[in-house]
């Protein structure tokens, strides 16, 4: 894929040439086919539980009108993302609720045409449909052992380090990154020898504002936070409707680790100086960027 159809160094992505659309019979037999290969068995999924066709064809085709025309994400960067080696992804979370992963995983499969295998937090595997679901789109528990398989086999793997102190921080503290835990996702790209691209993504911060928390009923429920928002509980199920805030997502310059032997790994003062500059990495990267969108709610008109 050329560098004009992927991004400029400055630019946004790059809108390949519009295929023509196929007709409605062309699109039945596609369906019947599809069905038919789900009916009898005729489709792939690896040692995690990715299922790339019904990812490609069913999962990402119901969250695409979202990335398109709600969020309207632009993508920068693209060059970045390694086009066919294994690479360690490091984005900020936020958002209230996790839709920036989500977003994160249109824009590689769209733009840069990676699948990312994103790794997740336990609570995610320990709900029976939210983790098969996970398992389907190619995502695994954020584990070790995990990581290092999938980075080992050259596949694009995204981590957000921050995890739920990022996602449910309060809204006072938008674009502010937390503390990044121990720096695992460092040790374990020294071990398969990768290099780590920084993601910095704007706009989750505003689709869902939290401007309070019920930890009494969040314990009860079993999650870290139960988030007040300016819509929700008031508005009932409409208040789960995030905000169209515009969207930013800018890939940087992988940062190289190819002088570290594997045995670095377990250098704790080494994974830790790596860990904060990755950090510092992005919050330059969200800084600029959040600078650059402007107003999180742009005039349509």
């Amino acid at each position: 894929m050329s560098d004009v159809t992927r991004i400029s160094e400055e630019g946004s992505a790059g809108v390949p040439g519009d295929a023509p659309d196929p007709s409605d019979d062309e699109r039945l037999a596609e369906l019947f086919s599809f069905l038919r290969r789900r009916l009898t068995g005729e489709y792939e999924v690896d040692e995690f539980g990715f299922d790339p066709e019904l990812n490609d064809k069913v999962l990402l085709e119901l969250i695409r009108p979202v990335y398109r025309h709600w969020f309207r994400v632009e993508t920068l960067g693209l060059q970045h993302v390694p086009a066919d080696s294994g690479a360690l992804v490091v984005a900020n979370h936020s958002g209230t609720l996790p839709v920036d992963a989500l977003m994160m995983q249109v824009a590689l499969h769209d733009e840069a045409h990676r699948a990312v295998r994103l790794l997740g937090a336990d609570l995610v595997y320990q709900l029976p449909l939210l983790g098969h679901l996970s398992r389907k789109t190619g995502h695994t528990l954020a584990c070790p052992e995990d990581a290092d398989r999938l980075l080992r086999k050259g596949e694009l793997v995204g981590v957000f380090p921050e995890g739920f102190k990022g996602v449910g921080k309060p809204f006072s503290q938008r674009y502010r990154l937390q503390r990044f835990g121990r720096g695992g996702f460092v040790a374990s790209a020294i071990r398969a020898g990768v290099p780590i691209v920084p993601c910095a993504i704007v706009g989750a911060e505003e689709i869902y504002p939290k401007i309070g928390d019920l930890p009494a009923l969040a314990r009860l429920l079993g999650l870290p936070y139960l988030p007040i928002t300016p819509f929700f509980p008031w508005l009932g199920p409409l208040g789960l409707v995030p905000l169209p805030s515009k969207w930013l997502i800018e890939f940087g310059e992988p940062i190289r680790i190819d002088d570290y032997d594997p045995i670095d790994a377990d250098d704790p003062m080494l994974v830790f100086n790596l860990t904060d500059q990755v950090r510092e990495t992005i919050q330059s990267q969200l800084d600029a960027l959040r600078e650059r969108r402007g107003p999180a709610f742009p005039p349509i008109f």
